[in-house]
């Protein structure tokens, strides 16, 4: 990894990765300076003498290039960090304002772990954890956006565990970063089995609640009604009679039934005067038959 840092600002602050390399901006150009320093806290890092290095206390793996004002140090460890002060002179020894600039080393973040978790109401707990880098700092999107507080049961898109609501899904990534790397994890979240109800039922009561989708509350149980069912040998045919409908005989007191009762039982009505109809007729047939039998002459 190899990163650049600005430094001709007073107090700039540069960070490296650990192992890598960092590029330290410090000057336009030192071609034309008589002399020049580069302290790391009290020590003497560079000593530059009219375009000639005369000291670079890390030369195996540091360079400085005049011509640009470039400092690179190369293999950063840990004990490359701190404050580093830079000095020009003139020709009459007048030294120039110090400049300072602050370099943190920090380990990458190599890579990232995804963990989720449902709940037992139907939420989703997710875990966001980092291998390896130095003070890593987390966020979160869903579907592209970063996620809300109205999205949250606990947590928030900075933090690395996190809690989502029943309704949230989709892609979900997780980031983690410091300043010299960043790495993410995504994953497609779906809701853990559970159904928003909302409803009246018809005694009254109010339900509002996330459920499990095959426990729904709003459903409520019907009876189913049952049927008698009576045939008729003769004729053959079956009349079904729900346990709603009731006949009243003529000779019953009360209230004679409209005409849509007997619209409604016409179908059964007519099924009785079929069979009776059949009934009569076959009865006409066999006296018929029985009288002709009888009337025939004695041999």
């Amino acid at each position: 990894v190899e990163t650049y840092c600005d430094g001709r600002q007073d107090g700039a602050q540069c960070y490296g990765a650990l192992g890598g390399t960092v590029r330290l901006q410090l000057m336009d150009s030192a071609s034309e300076i008589f002399r020049y320093q580069l302290f790391k806290n009290t020590t003497v890092i560079i000593l530059h003498w009219r375009n000639n290095m005369l000291f670079n206390l890390i030369e195996n793996r540091s360079s400085f290039t005049p011509s640009n004002g470039t400092f690179r140090i190369n293999n950063l460890i840990r004990t490359d960090g701190g404050e580093y002060t830079h000095r020009t002179f003139n020709s009459n020894g007048q030294i120039s304002e110090p400049q300072t600039l602050q370099l943190t080393i920090q380990a990458p973040v190599s890579s990232v772990l995804l963990v989720s978790e449902c709940l037992s109401q139907g939420e989703m707990k997710v875990s966001c954890s980092s291998e390896g880098g130095d003070s890593p700092q987390y966020s979160w999107t869903l579907d592209g956006h970063t996620l809300t507080d109205a999205q949250l049961l606990s947590g928030n898109s900075e933090t690395n565990n996190i809690t989502l609501k029943q309704d949230n899904s989709g892609q979900l990534i997780c980031s983690a970063r410091n300043h010299i790397s960043s790495v993410s994890k995504e994953e497609q979240m779906s809701t853990c089995g559970f159904i928003f109800n909302n409803c009246t039922l018809s005694n009254g009561t109010h339900i509002s609640q996330w459920v499990e989708a095959n426990n729904s509350l709003c459903i409520e149980p019907t009876k189913a009604p049952t049927t008698s069912t009576t045939e008729g040998k003769e004729s053959g045919i079956t009349v079904s009679i729900k346990p709603s409908t009731h006949i009243t005989p003529s000779n019953q007191t009360g209230t004679l039934p409209s005409p849509s009762w007997y619209i409604s039982n016409l179908p059964i009505i007519s099924g009785i005067l079929s069979a009776l109809i059949i009934l009569v007729v076959g009865v006409a047939v066999v006296c018929a038959h029985t009288k002709k039998q009888n009337n025939k002459p004695k041999g």
